[in-house]
């Protein structure tokens, strides 16, 4: 009867209580929205590389190496020499090594060159190897292997043929088409950049490359595609490298020596303290965007607050007719408060659904612009506890009209 009773008095007064559910609604999206977003894009960067000791590139800030060769953000200052590259490998604290080479494109997805120990070493998550979805690693010379989203969005299949683009524009001028390569791979997903990258041979850069100066292919060439693939191309240089090596212990040394490196500027990075600093330039702005988001549900909690208030105002005839039936004071007061916690269920449950409506409905676009695989599970311990909360504050912002139905109430005893 108590809660029935409640429920007919919102359905009396559905203008101002629909009003009020669709307020409370949007704060609860934005608060649940912002809170998960930056827990899944934290766990999405953290999960991108594993098992990796060090990665080395030309001497710049730690960040910019990290984005530019885990994650495909942004431009290498400077490249490393490919002996320089052996010479670090061929150390005896390094149990592997892979190189990248990146700067050409398909299709607006980044192209990468490495080698073949890329697929045995590489890990992501919680040291996972990659995996095959069909086909093999690349064996020859224009050989490519695609990352799920690559296969997926453009629809390639294995056997199948494409045309790479020099440089990184989404729509390029300048493409190798005298040089088209043949789809032998595709790799599971792995909700990492890993995904929107196609992955090429050293020899096959250096291929698609072999008649091009200064970004320019230049013309007359006579060098035929069975003459590279015999040939044993030797790139010059790299845009950087990962290293494992064979005792964590050696890290720091290593790490060291290779920024002291006498040949050539060095840096070598850890991910993981990268990622500490980048959390750390970004903790200004996740603040914020909470501090935003706990404005918007306390506007919208004392909304909530002056619209029972001025229903009490309207409910005189209503309380007057609770009293004379036998209702004490207490009964208004919890009364109101149950109306607020209905209101307030009611737009968690709103928001909640439209949440996992809106992140379902832009999990695509957010991987294939951002690179980002938001889940669509919402219920995560800080959510969970953001939901207590607007339920403490719902009540704590009810007290003020309850107290006030509870004094209406002890005048009309008195």
């Amino acid at each position: 009867m108590f809660i029935r009773l409640a429920i007919k008095s919102l359905l009396n007064r559905k203008g101002s209580v629909v009003l009020t559910v669709l307020a409370m609604s949007v704060s609860v999206f934005v608060l649940l929205g912002v809170e998960h977003i930056r827990h899944q894009t934290k766990d999405s960067f953290n999960s991108t590389v594993s098992g990796v000791d060090l990665i080395v590139g030309a001497r710049t800030g730690s960040l910019n190496l990290l984005l530019y060769s885990v994650f495909r953000i942004g431009a290498p200052t400077n490249n490393i020499s490919w002996n320089t590259f052996q010479d670090i490998a061929s150390n005896p604290r390094v149990d592997w090594a892979i190189p990248i080479s990146l700067g050409d494109s398909h299709k607006g997805y980044r192209v990468m060159g490495t080698t073949a120990d890329y697929f045995k070493h590489f890990s992501y998550g919680k040291q996972r190897n990659l995996a095959f979805k069909a086909g093999k690693p690349f064996n020859e010379v224009f050989d490519v292997v695609l990352g799920s989203e690559v296969a997926s969005k453009l629809g390639y299949k294995l056997g199948d043929t494409l045309v790479l683009a020099h440089g990184l524009a989404t729509t390029s001028f300048s493409q190798h088409d005298d040089r088209p390569f043949t789809v032998v791979g595709i790799l599971e997903t792995t909700g990492t950049p890993v995904d929107q990258t196609l992955h090429v041979s050293l020899q096959g850069i250096e291929a698609i490359h072999i008649d091009w100066q200064q970004g320019v292919k230049m013309p007359g060439s006579t060098i035929t595609n069975e003459q590279l693939m015999a040939a044993k191309l030797e790139p010059k240089s790299i845009t950087a490298f990962m290293l494992g090596l064979t005792s964590r212990m050696a890290t720091f040394r290593v790490q060291r020596d290779i920024n002291n490196y006498r040949n050539e500027p060095l840096s070598a990075i850890l991910p993981g303290v990268a990622l500490s600093e980048l959390w750390q330039m970004m903790g200004l702005l996740e603040n914020t965007l909470r501090l935003v988001s706990a404005l918007i549900l306390i506007a919208a909690l004392l909304g909530l607050s002056a619209m029972m208030l001025a229903s009490i105002r309207e409910r005189k005839h209503e309380i007057h007719l609770l009293r004379v039936i036998g209702a004490p004071p207490i009964f208004l007061f919890l009364l109101v408060e149950l109306e607020a916690l209905l209101i307030s269920f009611m737009s968690i449950v709103i928001g909640i659904a439209g949440l996992y409506f809106s992140l379902h409905s832009a999990g695509n676009f957010l991987a294939a612009s951002f690179g980002l695989h938001i889940g669509t599970n919402i219920f995560s311990d800080s959510n969970s506890m953001i939901l207590l909360l607007i339920i403490v504050a719902t009540i704590v912002a009810a007290a003020i009209p309850s107290f006030t139905a509870y004094s209406n109430a002890k005048v009309d005893r008195e």
